[in-house]
């Protein structure tokens, strides 16, 4: 009977911090290397201990930017769907976090709440999937990470991504147009008292949801800017 393949192997090992820190340079050298990058407030991410970064999602970059600009090594939750082909190991190896969306992925939830314990930092598109970018419809998993680990939520707004199609690329934003993140103060969502009913996560949600909203609402006044689909 032959053992599990190297890609079982990789799906079951914990996230690797070394892996994210790779990751890390990578997308250091492509963010700034095609776009221009302004990053704002990227000081009010703690510099140790578990923090989660919760982003807008608005255009399949904005990963990818936040991995390039943000102060810390980050480890995504990632859609399952984009770990195809040569790019399953490859995410894999810098410390990503595959997910299945359809159902409630243990193996994902184990390695997320092993990235917070472990102290590390955690990417979550509050969203669930690429929409309008606007923090409108908030699933649950932030808040459970949130509550369970009592790590602080540090809320990211990505401006720019969507607002022009590259002449080369469609799909992108022109090369070395300018980008926008802004990270906002970091918060604790749970309301003291450590409860984990299904009551609390809805409360820490609509918490959380007014958070992000204003933070987004804020940054777009502070760089002239407005999220979404053009």
């Amino acid at each position: 009977m032959s053992g599990p393949s190297r890609t079982e192997q990789s799906r079951t090992a914990a996230p690797s911090p070394k892996g994210a820190a790779v990751g890390r340079r990578i997308g250091i050298g492509l963010m700034y290397g095609l776009w221009k990058p302004r990053v704002l407030g990227g000081w009010r991410v703690p510099a140790a201990g578990p923090v989660i970064l919760a982003v807008n999602h608005s255009h399949n970059i904005d990963g990818p930017m936040l991995m390039g600009t943000a102060p810390r090594p980050v480890h995504f939750l990632i859609k399952k769907e984009a770990f195809i082909g040569p790019l399953d190991p490859f995410l894999l190896s810098i410390g990503q976090l595959k997910v299945d969306r359809t159902t409630t992925d243990r193996a994902a939830v184990t390695d997320a709440l092993g990235v917070l314990t472990g102290g590390g930092v955690l990417g979550i598109f509050p969203e669930g999937s690429r929409g309008e970018g606007d923090f409108a419809s908030l699933r649950s998993g932030l808040a459970y990470f949130a509550v369970r680990t009592g790590a602080p939520i540090v809320p990211v707004a990505v401006l720019g991504s969507t607002d022009r199609r590259g002449r080369l690329i469609s799909a992108l934003p022109p090369l070395r147009s300018r980008i926008d993140v802004v990270f906002g103060d970091a918060f604790e969502a749970g309301d003291g008292s450590g409860r984990r009913t299904r009551q609390a996560m809805d409360d820490a949600t609509l918490r959380i949801q007014k958070r992000l909203t204003a933070h987004l609402d804020h940054a777009r006044r502070l760089t002239g800017r407005r999220a979404g689909l053009e």
